[in-house]
């Protein structure tokens, strides 16, 4: 017999786990399930010289304080080995090697069918991580097989690149983090859309009050409950929210030359908006990414593969998404952002089935009061 949990969650990253703080504070049996060996491992995996673009006060997950200064800007391997302590910490119960092959409904309950064990849940809370699938144009394949392609999940540093000049494709905060640091080894092309930036040094001392209010901002203005965050939303979706830490200036002093969009190939070099073409001989396609959710045989997305849902509510019954670009505000994919998306859902879910606090099992986890600090 399969066991069987009120919530079962896809996906041990920052989703998951804040999913996993309220599910317990609001006393649900639940399990978390992570593909990956070691909580954390999904950022480990990043290319080298990642650092968050937010500073750490706003990389704290809920119920905790990120363990660094507050204006700093914590590693990839920093901010996977917080995500490992915050489970620890919270005791949040992480099944890890745990890879989801398909989920299903019966009629009565989700069944969870896993590569090790199957699991039966009253909800399902889909956290996967929205960048699964690299979106890449579907020129990439004109172009000459001498120009070296990578994506922004691909890449790990400058050893990866031939020698020669570099097409930085989409210019949102990853693809800035990236051709600035090729800029001091190649020539760096920088080609997309101009997102908008804050426009100063965001961990200056004198504009932090500036950077407090647009974080709050993100958060509590550019949202689907005003008019603003309804009027943006479309474009964030399509392109990227504005850069945060890397500005303008700091590419033109590096040397990083902007061109227009990059629109299609000819000759097997990449053409550009204004017609000209690049003679470059890497790549590297920041283009953002969509979720992999070929594993769900349920009729839950709409034609460009993106999940139905609402706020995270999803159909059938039960069914939930988390972690997805703008799910409810600007922050909704951001480590700040993503907990309150996670505290909604779990009040839909109390709502739903309320069950008393008798029933946790052993499965659930015991929470430090608010505020308490996970060690790194």
């Amino acid at each position: 017999m399969s066991e069987h949990f009120d919530t079962v969650v896809i996906g041990g990253g920052q989703a998951g786990l804040a999913m996993g703080y309220h599910l317990s504070r609001a006393r649900r049996s639940f399990v978390i399930l992570d593909e990956n060996p070691r909580t954390g491992d999904s950022w480990r995996t990043r290319w080298d010289s990642l650092r968050l673009f937010t500073p750490a006060r706003y990389d704290a997950l809920p119920g905790s304080r990120y363990p660094a200064a507050p204006w700093s800007y914590p590693s990839r391997e920093e901010f996977a080995n917080y995500l490992s302590s915050y489970a620890q910490t919270f005791h949040l119960p992480v099944r890890n090697n745990r890879r989801v092959t398909r989920l299903s409904h019966n009629g009565n309950s989700f069944t969870i069918e896993t590569d090790g064990q199957n699991l039966a849940a009253d909800n399902v809370v889909v956290a996967p991580g929205w960048d699964r699938k690299p979106k890449v144009p579907a020129f990439a394949d004109q172009l000459s097989p001498d120009i070296r392609q990578l994506t922004a999940g691909t890449y790990k540093g400058p050893r990866d690149l031939a020698a020669g000049p570099v097409l930085v494709v989409g210019a949102g905060n990853s693809g800035a983090d990236v051709a600035l640091e090729l800029a001091s080894t190649h020539k760096v092309y920088f080609s997309g859309r101009h997102p908008g930036q804050i426009p100063w040094p965001i961990d200056a001392v004198a504009a932090r009050p500036l950077t407090l209010a647009v974080f709050f901002a993100f958060s509590h203005i550019v949202n689907l409950n005003t008019p603003a965050g309804r009027k943006a939303r479309p474009h964030i979706l399509a392109h990227s929210g504005p850069l945060v830490r890397v500005k303008d200036r700091d590419l033109v002093r590096a040397g990083v030359e902007r061109v227009p969009r990059t629109e299609g190939a000819k000759d097997g070099r990449p053409q550009l908006a204004d017609g000209r073409t690049l003679e470059i001989t890497n790549v590297i396609w920041c283009t953002g990414f969509r979720p992999d959710l070929a594993w769900i045989d349920l009729p839950v997305t709409g034609p460009d593969g993106e999940p139905k849902q609402v706020r995270g509510v999803a159909k059938p019954q039960g069914l939930y998404f988390l972690g997805a670009t703008f799910q409810q505000s600007l922050a909704s994919s951001m480590v700040n952002g993503v907990g309150r998306d996670a505290a909604f859902i779990a009040r839909h879910i109390a709502a739903r089935a309320p069950r008393p606090a008798n029933a946790l099992g052993n499965a659930a986890a015991t929470v430090r009061p608010e505020g308490s600090a996970a060690p790194q």
